[in-house]
This record gives structure tokens, sequence and C-alpha cells, in this order.
């Protein structure tokens, strides 16, 4: 029975539902139906200007970004498919605060609705900074499918690693391997 790291919180029985997924070569093609769609966000400037539509739609009064860059080292070098952070700098006599947000660059080739959970994940951390009852209340706020969304991208991060790893032989039909 192979691990599945990342849905190694979920309960067995569901765990098991996805190996079987994984053994009949078919949960990229579950994935494919229900998230066929890609987006159109190929690069910084594009994901700069879909990550402050949504802030703008949704934070207006929250903190102004600095940068939006798709990170190609993020999953490698830090484990995470985002982050957020706050950069100090001397500019002249003064302090000047930057925010940035990284996104994985995996989500380049993810479908479109991925991207918009990472989005709102790592815009929350503006105003929420730990994962607690509060940061997910306004992860549902700005995404109502948020927790669904949280899951099935799980799924989608195992059946890249199954399908990198050699363990199924298809992928389904619009979602990459």
């Amino acid at each position: 029975m192979q691990p599945l790291k990342y849905l190694a919180g979920y309960p067995a029985h569901l765990q098991d539902r996805v190996r079987a997924l994984i053994e009949q070569d078919r949960l990229g093609t579950v994935l494919a139906d229900k998230y066929g769609q890609a987006h159109a966000i190929r690069n910084d400037g594009q994901l700069y200007g879909y990550v402050q539509a949504l802030k703008d739609r949704h934070l207006r009064k929250a903190v102004p970004l600095g940068k939006v860059v798709y990170d190609t080292k993020l999953q490698v070098v830090k484990h995470a498919l985002g982050t957020h952070t706050a950069i100090s700098r001397m500019h002249g006599g003064r302090l000047k605060a930057s925010r940035e947000i990284r996104i994985a660059s995996v989500f380049r080739d993810a479908p479109a609705d991925f991207l918009r959970m990472i989005v709102v994940h790592e815009l929350a951390h503006l105003k929420e900074p730990d994962h607690d009852k509060s940061f997910y209340q306004l992860c549902t706020h700005m995404e109502p499918d948020y927790h669904q969304l949280e899951f099935d991208l799980r799924l989608y991060l195992t059946h890249l690693e199954v399908s990198r790893q050699g363990l199924s032989p298809g992928h389904g039909a619009g979602v990459p391997p």
C-alpha cells in the first residue's frame, strides 16, 4: 500500500478510494472531467494582475502588494505551494515594507480553480497570519468552495506525483502529467 503524502491527514476510507482510482488509472480522468478548464495566466505580469484583481475585490483595505511571481524553486526548497512575505528595506532614511506573494510554478499549468484556491489562500494571509478558524473563514468568504478545492488540489498533486513516478500508465485528458 503506497503512502499518499498529500492526503496523509484524511481518513483511511478516503485514501482507499483514491488508491482505487489510481489502480484503475482513473484519477487523472476524474480530475479532468471536473477541472478541465485551464487558465491563461502564463507569466508573472498576468499573475500579478490576477492576484491584484482578487485582492481589490475582497481585501481592498489590506496592505498593497509589491510583487507576485511564479516561483520554480518553491515546492522543492520550502515544501510549500505558495508563500507570502513582508520584506523591509532601507530606502533613503526610511524603512520601506513590501509584501510579496510567490506561487509554485506547478500552478502555471494547473486548472484555473486550483490557481484561484492557492491565490485566495495566500491573500488570506495578508489579514490572518495563522491557519486558524478566522483564516479559513476568510478563505471561504473569498472562495465558497475553498475546502473542496483544497482537497481536489491534493488529489491533483497526488496524480502528478503518481504520473511522474510511472505508477499510473495514463493521466487523463486535460490534466497534465
